[in-house]
């Protein structure tokens, strides 16, 4: 009975497994019958996927389940959980239930347990892909390994971090961009990625909400205003844009704030500051060096004001070019 526990917020990471997954598993001749993607969300497709859980696959090859959104780890009502629990000895060895969810499974739940258990002896298999922070260089870097690394690609080191600060963590546009360089003439005949051909072939001006919150700390608002365009050019919605900005500088007002209590601890501070990671406490302090409390709470100012003129109607280049300009 293999159950597939897949969970993480790199949604091209996750698609890329449970796509290589239905390919090794299930006969294209029987694609139709032997698959069914299904959607956790609406408790009648959760009950449907255990039904179809339990039943063996027809012709000589596997079944796959997925079951998207499944709340089988996450929210799990009593008799759901009732449910899996009796389903789950019940599924065929050649039936592959895929649980696929952006949340961390939560451990206090007895289907979560359960899972855990058959994990130990090797009848469930538990896969997480989070995106590293966009302030966490060296996780970037071991994702654009790990996606070279799926599609068989040779990348030299000066060109992951070419490949980084043109692309950050969006997994989905990495996949794009390897897949692309790999149909270029420089990389066939397993040739190496090299950052000449990065340069070459990912095309436009990238960057991310945390280069944009670094020029608007050392006071560049134009610098700020490039990069909100190149952002929005790429199609990054302005609200998601400003929710990360947001958070980032309300987490450096909670440091600076915390610091200038003498609060040393960094586990403190982090939880404090809402911030996961606490390691990441000593990259902010750097970074906030004479930099005072009123200077965050200034831009927070300008962005919330910035976010009510797009709830307004307001065009989001428009609003952010007012709003961050009248901060000069």
């Amino acid at each position: 009975m293999p159950i597939h526990l897949i969970w993480g917020d790199d949604s091209a990471g996750k698609e890329n497994y449970i796509n290589n997954l239905i390919k090794t598993c299930v006969d294209p001749c029987w694609i139709s019958i032997n698959l069914s993607r299904l959607e956790g969300s609406d408790p009648n497709q959760a009950l449907q996927a255990l039904e179809e859980a339990r039943t063996p696959p027809f012709g000589s090859t596997s079944k796959v389940i997925l079951l998207n959104n499944s709340p089988f780890c996450n929210g799990c009502s009593n008799q759901l959980s009732s449910l899996f629990e009796e389903a789950i000895e019940l599924i065929p060895k050649n039936t592959h239930f895929i649980l696929n969810s952006s949340k961390k499974p939560d451990g206090r739940l007895k289907t979560t347990k359960e899972i855990q258990k058959n994990i130990k002896s090797k009848q469930c298999i538990e896969k997480s892909f989070m995106l590293p922070a966009i302030w966490d260089t060296k996780g970037q870097y071991e994702l654009v390994k790990r996606i070279s690394k799926e599609l068989n690609l040779r990348i030299d080191s000066e060109a992951i971090t070419e490949l980084i600060d043109a692309v950050g963590n969006d997994s989905i546009r990495l996949y794009s961009e390897l897949q692309k360089l790999d149909l270029s003439i420089e990389t066939k005949s397993n040739s190496l990625i090299t950052t000449k051909t990065v340069k070459a072939l990912v095309a436009g001006v990238s960057t991310n909400s945390l280069q944009i919150s670094n020029s608007l700390l050392t006071n560049k608002p134009i610098e700020a205003i490039s990069q909100l365009d190149a952002l929005l050019e790429q199609g990054e919605p302005a609200l998601r844009i400003l929710a990360t900005l947001i958070g980032q500088i309300r987490g450096w007002l909670w440091v600076s704030l915390l610091e200038k209590e003498g609060e040393r601890d960094v586990n403190v501070i982090a939880k404090a500051a809402g911030i996961n990671n606490p390691k990441r406490v000593y990259v902010i302090r750097k970074q906030l060096t004479d930099q005072s409390a009123e200077v965050f709470l200034h831009l927070l100012s300008r962005l919330l004001s910035i976010e009510a003129a797009i709830k307004m109607g307001t065009a989001p280049k428009d609003a952010f070019r007012d709003g961050l300009l009248s901060t000069i």
